[in-house]
């Protein structure tokens, strides 16, 4: 990924609340037929490893695990939100004309090794833990316990768990750090304005980063 230095997100805890609050990443692999991608909701878990343990699963009938060998390179990419930026959003557009439109957004690179586990206490305990993060904000939660043993069971032998050791972290947040302050908040503001939940949490947080560029 092309990484200026001012759009370089590199605190860690920053990079883990982004993947945590946006789970469902891209994993990119390559082998001879060359590259894929699998896209899958992950649990992070923060404090495993060096930078943190990526766990998901996929289908059995998922070729990737015949492709692709456990200890092999993957890339799990996330993306926490993005936003259209116009230059009318620039009050030194209204002076000198000299804007264009541009996309700002926020993302995170995981790199690491990849390793498939046929497991069955593994995924109940993965799938578990999912559920119950995901399942929070519902009025009365599912929990694996509400399905049928045997059809649970079923379910269980026909996916494969996934895990990935991140070995690099890489954050990009582009949020107009190359703007002058004022088309920062400018913009900022705009798209904090706007209806799209995207928009409004670019635009937030671009006004906290003019917050602290001005402080």
């Amino acid at each position: 990924m092309y990484l200026p230095e001012h759009f370089a997100q590199t605190d860690i805890a920053a990079l883990h609340d982004i993947i945590a609050s946006h789970p469902f990443g891209s994993l990119i692999t390559h082998d001879s037929g060359g590259l894929d991608a699998n896209h899958l909701p992950f649990e992070l878990l923060r404090n495993a490893g060096e930078l943190g343990v990526l766990n998901a699963h996929i289908a059995r009938r998922n070729p990737l695990r015949e492709q692709v060998k456990d200890g092999a390179e993957v890339l799990v990419t996330f993306r926490a939100a993005d936003a259209y930026v116009s230059p009318n959003y620039y009050p030194s557009k209204q002076l000198t004309q000299r804007q264009v439109p541009t996309w700002n957004y926020m993302v995170v690179h995981a790199h690491g090794r990849i390793r498939f586990i046929d497991d069955e206490k593994f995924l109940r305990a993965v799938v578990g833990r999912l559920t119950r993060t995901h399942e929070a904000s519902q009025p009365a939660p599912w929990k694996m316990a509400d399905a049928p043993a045997e059809y649970l069971q079923d379910l269980l032998q026909n996916i494969v768990g996934v895990q990935v050791d991140i070995t690099r972290l890489l954050g990009k947040n582009k949020l107009g750090q190359d703007e002058q302050l004022i088309d920062m908040q400018g913009a900022g503001q705009a798209l904090a304005r706007g209806v799209c939940g995207a928009s409004q949490a670019i635009g937030g947080a671009m006004l906290e980063l003019a917050r602290l560029r001005e402080s």
